[in-house]
């Protein structure tokens, strides 16, 4: 936001250039360095004071907005006066640099006051941009989750089909991209199909996806160790079973220096409410599992 061009600015201006140079060549340079014509200073003539001089020019600049900038820049210049050299050598030096410095002092304290109003607007409009961002960010994602949910419930007459297990392939990583969750889609790797990988607080995380009746068991968690086991040693493996394990799985799952977390529907809809960030959700299970080599936490014992 620009500084306004108010009435007092220029009647300080003004007093300020009128106080601060006597000799008519002083005054012609700085008006030259302040960008005034020098077509209007050559209608300055031998027989026309100062004060007419700048009673002439002021109208002319206020009537456009160039004008006005270049008073303005005037002022600027103006207020950062520290010494008057063409008010020396004068029988009344003092009294004028006295007056001078009172001229440019209130210049500097109104162009001051007007920074403080224009910086405190300037940081309201600000705020009120980022509260309005904040407010269309909430909205949206509570619709692109709704409509997430949507699509994850119009999958459960779709489960245990090959069909229903690509589109909750595709559900997924729709997920992690709303997310903003760093993720490949699946590939193969040494022959073997890896559903794909997501990379969540520096650790990469081979992705399983589960979308069967019945729950996972023992040989769908040796399957992803295999995986896991033959990659890089900052390699996790996560598996998403939407019907759940066996008490085998989870068994197997977890252990001393597991490489495992497994999660289920609940842990889908536990982000799908609203209730957790699902990076909230991964960090909160991969945390249990460091802590005591459990690769499963329901989401009933979140809390404990």
């Amino acid at each position: 936001m620009a500084a306004r061009i108010t009435p007092r600015l220029i009647e300080l201006t003004y007093e300020a250039v009128l106080k601060s140079y006597w000799r008519r060549h002083a005054l012609r340079k700085f008006l030259l360095a302040s960008h005034v014509k020098e077509s209007f200073l050559a209608t300055w003539s031998s027989d026309e004071s100062k004060r007419d001089l700048l009673d002439r020019l002021f109208p002319k600049l206020q009537a456009t907005e160039k004008g006005q900038a270049l008073i303005f820049q005037m002022a600027r210049s103006l207020s950062e006066q520290a010494t008057f050299p063409d008010l020396r050598n004068w029988e009344d030096s003092e009294q004028k640099i006295q007056e001078a410095y009172k001229a440019v002092q209130e210049l500097k304290d109104y162009l001051r006051t007007q920074d403080e109003e224009v910086r405190s607007e300037k940081e309201r409009q600000e705020a009120q941009q980022r509260a309005r961002e904040q407010r269309e960010r909430i909205q949206r994602s509570l619709t692109d989750k709704g409509k997430l949910q949507q699509r994850l419930d119009a999958m459960h007459s779709k489960v245990g089909t090959q069909e229903g297990g690509y589109e909750f392939e595709e559900w997924f990583y729709n997920l992690l991209d709303f997310c903003e969750i760093t993720n490949r889609k699946p590939y193969k790797s040494g022959g073997r199909q890896i559903d794909g990988s997501l990379t969540y607080e520096g650790t990469t995380y081979l992705v399983e996806l589960k979308f069967t009746k019945e729950q996972s068991g023992a040989p769908d968690i040796d399957s992803l160790k295999a995986k896991v086991n033959k990659m890089a040693d900052n390699t996790m493996g996560v598996m998403v079973s939407i019907a759940g394990y066996s008490r085998t799985a989870v068994a197997d799952a977890s252990g001393s220096k597991t490489p495992l977390i497994i999660l289920d529907a609940g842990h889908l809809y536990l982000f799908l409410s609203g209730a957790m960030a699902f990076g909230e959700i991964i960090s909160r299970v991969r945390r249990h599992a460091s802590q005591t080599g459990e690769a499963y936490l329901p989401t009933s014992k979140f809390n404990g």
